[in-house]
């Protein structure tokens, strides 16, 4: 079996070095989807950026996506738009997504709510945190249930980023590489 390709896709404002997405590229080898503008996030840009790469990558290479904060609806906007590419992922892991219909994170990242809700087109897993500041864990759980992903709760770590102290993030990496091996989570954890 081929090893997959394992897409990171950092939400607004990007990861910074001690983020476990940026721990993951420089442990694992995980490949970020950089975009053209972490300021100000345009929808299209950035799933077009993300089709980019995917076309891009080499087409024997399964993919899977590790996706954090507005990189979770970007996965959901960008499968609902690119049936035929979506083909190739063999699963997302998708953490801490925000409750983008909120009055205040509508008004700072305008043109991504309401967020995607079908079933997205392969396997994952949605992480969320019982204290995250930028979306309720209620919120959370009803994204999961909309994209047939499974739901995993954390307990109180924040926006699961580098503020929350989880520096290489190895219960993550395990549940991504369940994906890999095409385990399901089959017991949502709360």
């Amino acid at each position: 079996m081929t090893a997959p390709l394992v897409y990171t896709l950092p939400g607004w404002l990007g990861s910074g070095p001690e983020h476990w997405q940026s721990r993951w590229e420089t442990r694992h080898g995980c490949l970020r989807v950089e975009q053209h503008d972490w300021q100000r996030p345009l929808r299209g840009d950035w799933s077009a950026r993300l089709q980019d790469v995917l076309l891009a990558s080499p087409p024997e290479r399964p993919v899977l996506l590790a996706a954090h904060s507005l990189g979770c609806l970007l996965v959901a906007w960008w499968a609902a738009h690119a049936p035929q590419v979506a083909t190739r992922v063999r699963g997302a892991l998708l953490v801490a997504p925000p409750d983008i219909e909120r009055p205040d994170l509508r008004e700072q990242i305008p043109g991504w709510a309401p967020p995607a809700r079908q079933r997205l087109p392969f396997p994952a897993v949605l992480v969320a945190s019982s204290d995250d500041p930028y979306g309720a864990l209620p919120t959370a759980s009803r994204l999961a249930a909309d994209w047939g992903a499974a739901f995993y709760s954390l307990g109180p770590r924040g926006h699961v980023n580098a503020d929350s102290g989880l520096g290489d993030w190895d219960e993550g990496w395990a549940l991504l590489q369940g994906l890999a091996r095409g385990e399901a989570l089959t017991t949502p954890r709360r």
